[in-house]
């Protein structure tokens, strides 16, 4: 559905994307990820067409976005991460504009209001609306057409918790629906939820292509569990060794165990069949940027620049 191949984008001497290649499948919900400055945005641009590519080009349905014309933009519809509307028009109205700007029937105003969870709020002048209803707006605009691919740039930016939720579940229900979606974030959890695949991003460059359950286990991987033991003794430390932890070691009164999170009740209760008295214990997740650190490490173990050839090998073993 959506190919890009060797994207470099340089603004001056400064490079924001550095020949990045990767592909989503029809019908996939794909997700760049990466801190902010890390070349999302950029890549989103010029996957749309709003941002012209110093080296590369970028490939909808086989057809190159800067000379595809109308034919190739009527095949996605684009949310950016900030959107603005005129403040003295109504959320109807600016999606009744949009609609006749698109060549969209107007029905379609009522299903994006709905969609989108105006709740009474669509007559409103955008002046009264808060930073996440302008965002809510701008999703409504996104979803008018039935563009098989929908681009969105950090689409739960200014939403409150009920908007995210709301907008995770329509964005599952379009993925029943066969669409194609590709969605920027910096927030792992969110990546988790939506995406079947993740692409990496770090100061411009590619240095992952990964499944979402490939991303859970590597960040599963670098978890701890940290179990305050009234009685520490050696032998706990065989015990969950024994009973499938990856790793295991004392610390003073704690022991610290590294596992898959299913296998951290179990071993709770493999260490308190062994006579362990258990005070309390807590959990110890990576941080997105230990994450980000570990597939550049892993990429590049020498230190220099992370090279491209083993992620696009393991993008096509992906498919």
């Amino acid at each position: 559905m959506l190919e890009v191949r060797n994207l470099t984008k340089k603004f001056g001497a400064f490079a924001a994307v550095r020949d990045v290649s990767l592909q989503v499948k029809p019908g996939e919900t794909f997700a760049l990820l990466g801190p902010n400055g890390s070349g999302k945005t950029t890549t989103l641009k010029c996957s749309v067409g709003l941002v012209t590519p110093t080296f590369g080009q970028v490939l909808i349905n086989g057809m190159d976005v800067e000379k595809g014309g109308r034919e190739v933009r009527r095949l996605f519809s684009y949310l950016p991460q900030r959107v603005a509307f005129s403040e003295n028009l109504t959320a109807r109205e600016i999606l009744e504009f949009y609609c006749r700007l698109r060549k969209l029937p107007t029905e379609r105003v009522a299903k994006a209001l709905e969609r989108s969870n105006f709740d009474g709020f669509a007559d409103r002048l955008v002046s009264q609306f808060s930073g996440g209803m302008v965002q809510r707006l701008g999703i409504a605009v996104a979803f008018l057409p039935d563009a098989p691919l929908l681009m969105l740039d950090e689409p739960t930016i200014s939403l409150d918790p009920e908007g995210a939720v709301k907008l995770k579940e329509l964005i599952a229900s379009l993925k029943r629906e066969g669409r194609t979606i590709v969605f920027s974030s910096h927030v792992l959890s969110e990546v988790e939820q939506l995406a079947d695949r993740v692409a990496i991003l770090v100061g411009g460059r590619l240095v992952a292509v990964e499944s979402v359950e490939d991303l859970r286990q590597a960040r599963a991987s670098r978890s701890r569990l940290h179990i305050r033991l009234v009685n520490p003794e050696q032998k706990f430390v065989v015990a969950a060794l024994s009973a499938g932890a990856a790793a295991a070691r004392l610390e003073g009164r704690t022991l610290v165990l590294a596992s898959r999170p299913e296998a951290r009740l179990p071993l709770l209760g493999t260490l308190e069949s062994a006579g362990a008295v258990i005070e309390g214990f807590v959990t110890e997740e990576p941080s997105l940027e230990e994450i980000y650190l570990r597939y550049m490490h892993e990429r590049n173990p020498a230190g220099g620049t992370a090279g491209d050839s083993s992620v696009r090998a393991r993008e096509t073993k992906a498919g």
